[in-house]
């Protein structure tokens, strides 16, 4: 595995270095010799903050955790990043075995919530990415993996941009679109 670590108000010194490769280098066994691990420090006021991101292929593992010490951060994001590892391989696993879900299982109704109208509409962040065709299960997964509560992507069926999201109650819903 590949580190680029990289700090943001903070010197990034050999012992932070050392210990993020020792911890997330327990994380090898899932990725090839070539995953590249992106690792961000930053310190702002009283917190400690590290984010990772691992591309893989097609999906993406991500990760940030703060905390008042950066190596207490460090080692909260590897427990992380190894959950979501596990949780992946094993719905991985369990999707092969009895076949894929029915799209009907994630659509659930979509429920407006009224919310207060901000006095000034101020982007702060502009993303682009790729948006590959997937199913709603695994676009789910991705969001999971992401550690986001909602995740766009193109439906491989319709081939029309839908949104799954993570409901308060744990079960997920999708919205696709109606002409």
């Amino acid at each position: 595995m590949r580190f680029n670590i990289v700090g943001r108000n903070i010197n990034v010194t050999e012992g932070l270095k050392d210990a993020i490769e020792e911890k997330l280098g327990k994380l090898e066994k899932y990725f090839r010799p070539d995953t590249q691990i992106n690792v961000t420090l930053s310190v702002e006021k009283d917190s400690q903050k590290i984010e990772v991101t691992i591309p893989m292929k097609g999906n993406i593992i991500r990760s940030e955790q703060e905390s008042s010490d950066m190596y207490v951060s460090i080692d909260l994001v590897e427990e992380i990043i190894e959950r979501q590892l596990r949780k992946y391989k094993t719905k991985l696993t369990a999707s092969c075995k009895k076949g894929a879900v029915s799209i009907s299982d994630f659509a659930e109704s979509y429920i407006e919530e009224d919310f207060e109208e901000p006095e000034e509409i101020r982007i702060e962040r502009t993303k682009k990415f790729a948006v590959k065709p997937m199913d709603p299960e695994e676009a789910c997964m991705q969001m999971e993996l992401l550690g986001h509560t909602f995740f766009v992507f193109r439906s491989a069926l319709s081939e029309e941009i839908n949104v799954v999201y993570k409901r308060k109650n744990g079960t997920y819903g999708l919205i696709e679109p109606e002409y």
